[in-house]
């Protein structure tokens, strides 16, 4: 059972250093990861539009329905 968990382990390392991280290895500090902040910064800017304009027309379409369905 341990070789198959270090075999893994090890594994997953060669897999790692194989993949390309978004970010400069000389730089130091936060410019580090400033492609990372900016890419997580466009994410939740778009979250928050389509959050609040799927908000919007539920909204709409409650009123709406809730107009016509009255008594």
């Amino acid at each position: 059972m341990f070789q198959k968990i270090s075999k893994y382990i090890k594994e997953v390392q060669v897999e790692l250093h194989k993949a390309q991280w978004p970010w400069d290895k000389e730089e130091r500090g936060f410019k580090r990861y400033k492609e990372l902040w900016n890419s997580s910064l466009v994410v939740i800017i778009a979250m928050l539009l389509i959050g609040g304009y799927i908000a919007f027309f539920d909204f709409i379409t409650v009123n709406v329905v809730g107009f016509l369905t009255r008594p």
